[in-house]
């Protein structure tokens, strides 16, 4: 009988003509060196892509939430001072009198204590009588993706 032996089940033979053998048996040895190192090196090719991308991504985002941040603390100061008839004599005056539940975290710095405001001298201004904050910048001297510093004085 050609093939298996089994009783039941009729296995193909593993013969095809003189000398050839039709190889059955599976090897279990795992991945070899050369294997292991080319999926390593696709790795590491997608990572470098994937790593600048990221870090671009989080520079982003963390300017998006600075211009945010600005724009809200620089509106509340305005607002106060419409409100008031003179600007806030610090950035805890606007949280005190409910302008900002809370001053914001400086995105590249990670504090509420690092903002730079700049004030206004009542001699600048005849309305004015006191001297206050007009204007608010971070306090970070990183540059950001479109080449200026982040605490640079400008008013977005």
């Amino acid at each position: 009988m050609r093939g298996g032996t089994h009783p039941l089940v009729n296995y193909p033979s593993s013969s095809f003509g003189p000398g050839l053998q039709f190889r059955t048996k599976v090897s279990s040895r795992g991945f070899t060196l050369l294997e292991m190192m080319l999926v390593v090196a696709i790795i590491l090719m997608l990572a470098s892509i994937a790593v600048p991308h990221y870090q671009r991504t989080l520079l982003f985002m963390r300017e998006a939430r600075l211009r945010d941040d600005l724009f809200t603390m620089r509106s509340m100061i305005d607002r106060f001072t419409l409100d008031n008839k003179r600007p806030p004599e610090s950035l805890n005056e606007l949280v005190e009198k409910g302008y900002l539940g809370a001053i914001p975290i400086d995105p590249f710095t990670g504090s509420d204590q690092s903002w730079q405001v700049e004030m206004e001298d009542p001699t600048d201004s005849p309305e004015v009588s006191t001297r206050g904050i007009v204007d608010v910048h971070s306090g970070s001297d990183q540059i950001s993706l479109a080449g200026m510093q982040n605490n640079s004085k400008r008013r977005e």
